[in-house]
């Protein structure tokens, strides 16, 4: 059963006198409890996509469906909670000047209304993190503590869909597998579905179930990870492979 689904999404910049198409009519579907990887390099689309699919962009064509509803230009609080972005650059994506905790709260009372409030000791250990950190500011945080504390932000609102945008490539190898493993059984334990987005395919086939590999805005491949991975049948998904393999 599809959770989500795009059809013929097109994303048109007008740039002085150039114009741009940053996503060429791609159709995608996303499954309940399913994690989907978007694969490509620099460029290729895959996050301009998202930002369609969270409803920071409004596409200029097609389109976006929620449970078969078509998400319209101005979406309600609760179609923004159903789905939940986690930044690249954690420690930005949080008020300087606030504790992790009132980041947090301030998120959850704009979605669930004025009196929501969190649980902050369930929140830290769902991410694995001591209670105590949710006091700190996000400067006195690492790296990889912060990307943990964007994950709970976004699981404070008990969202249907995470859609991760390169959230580990800021972090060093052993931090990425540490999120990895989190995402991976937060999506299970929750029954939580995920977009992915990653230019690494290594990175994905340890996490994701299906991949989408695009290339200048459009969808070059789509499959099963393992399939695409040991038998990929466009070029460009095969040069893609070969420099995971290389590595």
């Amino acid at each position: 059963m599809n959770v989500l689904e795009g059809k013929g999404i097109t994303k048109r910049y007008h740039q002085q006198n150039i114009t741009v198409d940053a996503l060429r009519g791609v159709d995608f579907r996303l499954e309940d409890g399913e994690i989907l990887g978007l694969a490509g390099e620099s460029g290729s689309g895959k996050s301009t996509l998202l930002k369609q699919i969270a409803g920071l962009e409004t596409p200029t064509s097609g389109t976006i469906l929620l449970h078969g509803k078509e998400l319209g230009c101005r979406r309600t609080k609760e179609e923004f909670r159903a789905m939940q972005m986690i930044f690249q650059n954690a420690p930005a994506s949080f008020n300087p000047r606030r504790t992790i905790a009132d980041s947090i709260s301030e998120s959850v009372r704009s979605l669930r209304g004025r009196d929501a409030k969190i649980d902050e000791a369930a929140l830290a250990d769902l991410v694995g993190l001591p209670e105590e950190l949710m006091q700190r500011y996000p400067r006195q945080l690492s790296g990889g503590q912060c990307q943990r504390m964007a994950i709970a932000r976004a699981m404070a609102v008990h969202p249907e869909i995470l859609l991760c945008d390169e959230i580990t490539s800021a972090l060093d190898v052993s931090s990425q597998a540490q999120i990895l493993r989190l995402l991976a059984d937060i999506c299970r334990d929750s029954h939580t579905s995920a977009i992915f987005v990653s230019h690494d395919l290594a990175v994905i086939r340890c996490l994701c179930d299906r991949v989408m590999v695009m290339k200048d805005g459009a969808l070059v491949e789509e499959g099963k990870v393992e399939q695409v991975i040991h038998s990929p049948r466009e070029e460009y998904t095969k040069k893609l492979v070969d420099s995971v393999l290389q590595i």
